[in-house]
């Protein structure tokens, strides 16, 4: 029997103690019984004798924050102290930091996005960075998606373990999310707001004790996400090791831990094992990343700009937040070669998109919470100060006055004269934005952008639609023949407006690939937003594995835009697949045996630049199961970027271990490898399959 494996723990922390790997039994961690890697060893041999130091109280105190605003940061914990700090996007709350963009299927670009920010953390005093976000947009108007990596769990993993690398390669340690190699560099987890099967995700046993501090053998720990904890002994004996930010609700004064946590151990409904446990797992996680010795004191404070040291972190990021920009922009169409532009002789700038917002200040909104010029991300507690904001218009502008072109600009969302920018937003339920409480109410653009584009396409046979936005976003105008190219910028981050540049002139050859799929209309996705109920909701995911491009292929939905579609510049051709090697066919795995992570397979394959211009090509292999398994048609389990100049070929191998021929079966709680025939499909997108190649397990 298959089963989605449907996780709630949302959080990685890591640090310059790399772990090195864990062969692990099914024990508590702080027990000493699992096999940890000699990183977590040393560790736990610092952490253990200074806990054995601590009262009953100071060990609480460790997992208890004090309160929302009651540190510098969005939580603190003594001991001297760690300093937690959101986001994803950049160090929230704080001045002279980077906004930096959302990325996708660049390994090489999103390692260096994490390096940049865990060195912004870092130089900013902040112990646990949150981040990175690598839900799955299982809902296409899911406010949050924009946070993360798309609707893949592959690419969301590759995602989540390249920015973790990439933050624990600056000497520090973060959360928000659980990475699947398997916990190989992580020190802690946060669970959700969410219940699963009916009990919170912060006390339920199965998932935080049996799953993932015994099957995953996780020595670190695991903190509740911001006043997700909903009791005192249910959490911390279903595997709660920290409370945040430690009061029960923001500003209430009291808190599930801190003295209720004492009064339980008192009465013996909470063990003063499990107190010892969860303190040594929080301080050897600290000992783990090397924060005992050299590592900065905090330096701002979250709620009151005036005070801290405002030290300016952000070095040269501006560069890689600009490649990334670039990188990331989906050529969508591109009909009659419309673009790059070459020095056109006049160019018209339609929508309020194109220009900053009307004061001019990018954070004049409070976290973000709304939706006035370019989008450069999203709202809520993801996000981060703009040190400055490159919109469309300053950046065409620039290049206008360069190439002797007449531009002219309107950034009313009803004129008709030449080109359009839209921004559909969302973010965190916290803010509502013009009707929008955090999810999207649709998927369509704002402020009557598709009337805008009908508009301007009626009035100019050579319109050229740019669209910032968060997520998917209908496009009724697709097949407009006066529309003659689409350019999907995303979230792009401080560098949005010179980054869309750089790929309207053909500075840069797109190389950007959808991370979800986009539907010709809403009802074509099977997961749709649930809007009403009783708190807590309970949503079905009878989807299964069935979702996103999955669902589309094993319903034989045609998308308008399919996962992993992108085009380019240029063109590209795919040869000479060969498959050596072959998964362990009827043999079943716990998740840490070495051998579910070991190589299987490896595919080599050929891709040739046939055009006349250099490019990035983004192969990306799935594997189709045997009928067996029960699973979807294709599923992504490779892809790399690959530059190649024009008129030449390059090699590309991409290795498969066991796990990605694998299922989850529910019966014997292991990853089962079907017997049977599997294939190997190397495309440009997941609809666009160049190389098949079957494989026997």
């Amino acid at each position: 029997m298959r089963s989605l494996r449907s996780f709630v723990v949302l959080a990685s922390l890591l640090g310059s103690g790399l772990v090195s790997g864990q062969d692990a039994d099914a024990t508590s961690a702080a027990s000493g019984g699992p096999k940890i890697s000699a990183e977590w060893k040393v560790a736990y041999a610092k952490a253990k004798p200074q806990v054995a130091k601590l009262s009953l109280q100071d060990k609480v105190d460790l997992a208890t924050g004090v309160g929302w605003t009651n540190g510098p940061c969005v939580a603190s914990i003594k001991f001297p102290g760690l300093c937690l700090q959101d986001s994803p996007l950049g160090v929230r709350f704080a001045d002279l930091v980077t906004a930096f963009p959302a990325s996708d299927f660049n390994r090489d670009l999103i390692r260096q996005r994490g390096a940049a920010m865990g060195a912004e953390f870092r130089g900013k005093g902040v112990n646990v960075a949150l981040g990175p976000m690598m839900n799955m947009g299982r809902v296409a108007q899911g406010g949050r998606n924009w946070e993360g990596f798309g609707a893949d769990p592959y690419l969301a993993g590759e995602g989540a373990y390249e920015t973790i690398l990439g933050i624990q390669s600056q000497g520090h340690y973060i959360g928000n999310e659980q990475v699947f190699r398997p916990m190989l560099y992580v020190a802690s987890v946060m669970c959700s707001y969410n219940q699963l099967n009916g009990t919170y995700a912060c006390e339920n046993d199965y998932i935080q004790n049996t799953v993932l501090k015994g099957e995953f053998a996780f020595p670190g720990y695991i903190m509740s996400d911001w006043a997700a904890t909903h009791s005192t002994e249910p959490s911390v004996n279903g595997g709660l090791d920290m409370t945040m930010p430690g009061d029960k609700t923001f500003n209430s004064g009291d808190s599930w831990f801190g003295a209720n946590l004492v009064a339980a151990v008192n009465s013996g409904t909470v063990s003063q094992e499990r107190i010892t446990d969860l303190a040594t797992r929080i301080l050897a996680a600290w000992y783990l990343v090397g924060q005992d010795k050299g590592f900065p004191t905090t330096n701002f404070d979250s709620w009151d700009a005036t005070k801290g040291q405002h030290i300016n972190v952000q070095g040269n990021h501006k560069d890689i937040v600009h490649k990334i920009g670039v990188a990331s922009t989906v050529l969508l169409k591109n009909q009659n070669k419309a673009l790059p532009l070459l020095k056109p002789a006049s160019l018209g700038v339609i929508g309020s998109g194109a220009r900053n917002t009307t004061s001019g200040d990018p954070n004049q909104y409070s976290d973000r919470g709304g939706n006035d010029g370019v989008l450069a991300m999203g709202w809520g507690s993801g996000t981060a100060n703009f040190p400055y904001l490159i919109a469309p218009a300053t950046a065409l502008t620039s290049q206008a006055l360069k190439d002797g072109t007449t531009l002219v600009t309107s950034f009313s969302d009803t004129n008709i004269t030449a080109a359009f920018l839209s921004p559909p937003d969302s973010g965190e339920a916290y803010i509502t934005v013009e009707g929008n409480a955090g999810d999207r109410n649709d998927l369509n653009a704002w402020h009557s952008g598709n009337q805008l584009v009908e508009a301007v396409a009626q009035a100019n046979n050579n319109t050229i639609v740019v669209i910032q936005s968060v997520g998917p976003i209908l496009m009724p105008w697709i097949d407009n023949a006066n529309i003659t190219a689409v350019v999907f910028s995303g979230i792009a981050g401080q560098e949005a407006g010179s980054a869309l540049q750089d790929v309207l002139y053909g500075v840069y050859n797109p190389s950007g690939r959808l991370p979800y799929t986009i539907a010709k209309q809403t009802s074509d996705y099977n997961v749709q937003l649930v809007t009403t109920g009783t708190v807590p909701v309970q949503i079905p995911y009878s989807e299964g594995l069935y979702v996103d491009y999955r669902y589309f292929d094993h319903a034989n939905v045609e998308p308008l835009f399919p996962f992993g579609f992108g085009l380019s510049y240029t063109t590209f051709s795919y040869a000479n697949l060969r498959v050596s090697g072959s998964p362990l066919g009827g043999k079943s795995f716990a998740s840490t045996d070495s051998r579910l992570w070991a190589t299987a397979l490896t595919a080599t394959f050929s891709i040739s630049n046939t055009g006349g211009v250099d490019g990035t090509e983004i192969p990306q292999l799935y594997v189709t199961l045997p009928d067996s398994a029960q699973s979807a048609p294709l599923n992504l389990k490779g892809f790399d970027s690959v530059s190649i100049s024009a008129k030449r070929s390059k090699t590309v191998t991409i290795k498969l271990p066991n796990h990605a021929f694998s299922v989850w079966d529910v019966a014997s709680k292991q990853w089962a490898i079907p017997t049977g025939i599997a294939k190997i499909s190397i495309g440009a997108s997941s609809r666009d399959i160049k190389l098949t190649a079957n494989v026997k397990c």
